[in-house]
């Protein structure tokens, strides 16, 4: 074992106050040459890395997390395993599988049992054996496929949409027979980028960005189609964040319009942004969200109609049944990608 002293000195980068002061600048630097290389002849054999190394590692791995963080799609997940990693504040089971090339059908299931609403940070997430490994970006994910006739296939579904987009308003009338089969609607990417252009109108890019990464993480937990979530949002407040709420007897609040869930935060939007849209998508302890909708009448039309009147007329979902009588005929049009004045 060495001596205090002498590992004090080792972990000491600056070693010129323990030179003679009266030597001449060549005897110091000879000097001062021969002690470093005793120094790291020291530490190579007690194993004890210099400050220097600690503070290029704590630089570097900063500097990494902030690039990952803020200036790539999704900050990368820390891996621990090779089939491992540990949750970050932030992280959505949709976002995960984007990054690392994978569907959230199979990291969900890799994950029995685990609700990704409702992760810690630190846990850890087991990745399915058939997945990029690499976190390199550069593979396509494998989008989770979406279900006919308006059933869920898939935790988030939207991404493999039909080839639909720019066409002009369809006036769609009669049950749900006779409305546009789901494998038809537009892709999550044409509708998000056709209809977060209206939502600029109203709400920062700031605040559009936060309903975006709201939108993702709730369909992950719900189960929702994010499609579905998205031109809800947009039918009902345009994607203005400020949106007031009305009552018919109902307190709907928010960018969903809620049974009598939450408003808009300023002193916290990213949370109250979250919450408006799980409060409309899982719905709250007074009035059911399109998760409930769904499962009663078992496809989104229906829900949809459900989700504006309360009740459905199954033979005629434009019959307003008190509420707005095209609301589900306007949906459906947002969802096959098509435009019309006023959308």
């Amino acid at each position: 074992m060495l001596p205090r002293a002498w590992l004090k000195m080792v972990r000491d980068d600056t070693v010129n106050s323990n030179l003679p002061q009266k030597e001449s600048s060549s005897a110091r630097n000879s000097t001062l040459t021969a002690y470093n290389q005793l120094v790291w002849l020291l530490c190579s054999i007690v194993k004890l890395p210099s400050s220097r190394s600690y503070k290029t590692k704590a630089l570097r791995f900063s500097t990494l997390h902030q690039q990952n963080k803020y200036n790539s799609p999704f900050h990368l997940p820390i891996r621990t395993r090779q089939n491992e990693l540990h949750y970050q504040s932030g992280d959505t089971f949709w976002a995960i599988a984007q990054k690392l090339g994978i569907s959230v059908d199979a990291l969900q299931a890799a994950n029995p049992g685990v609700n990704p609403s409702l992760l810690q940070i630190g846990q850890t997430i087991k990745l399915p054996g058939g997945g990029n490994n690499n976190n390199n970006g550069d593979d396509k994910p494998s989008p989770p496929p979406s279900g006919g006739n308006g059933s869920i296939v898939g935790a988030t579904g939207g991404s493999n949409g039909g080839s639909n987009g720019g066409g002009d308003f369809i006036p769609y009338s009669g049950p749900a027979s006779a409305y546009p089969d789901p494998s038809q609607w537009a892709s999550y990417t044409f509708l998000w980028a056709q209809n977060s252009r209206l939502m600029l109108l109203n709400s920062s890019p700031t605040e559009v960005d936060l309903i975006h990464r709201a939108i993702e993480t709730v369909s992950a937990s719900s189960g929702v189609d994010v499609r579905c979530i998205l031109i809800i949002i947009v039918q009902e407040s345009g994607g203005n964040v400020r949106v007031g709420s009305t009552n018919n007897g109902v307190h709907n609040p928010g960018l969903m319009q809620s049974h009598n869930g939450v408003s808009f935060n300023p002193a916290d939007p990213e949370g109250s942004i979250l919450q408006m849209v799980r409060d409309g998508t899982e719905g709250t302890r007074h009035g059911d969200g399109l998760k409930q909708l769904l499962a009663k009448y078992g496809n989104y039309y229906e829900a949809f109609r459900g989700y504006n009147s309360g009740s459905v007329n199954k033979n005629d979902l434009n019959d307003p049944v008190g509420a707005t009588g095209n609301y589900v005929q306007k949906a459906a049009n947002r969802l096959m990608g098509h435009s019309w004045a006023g959308m």
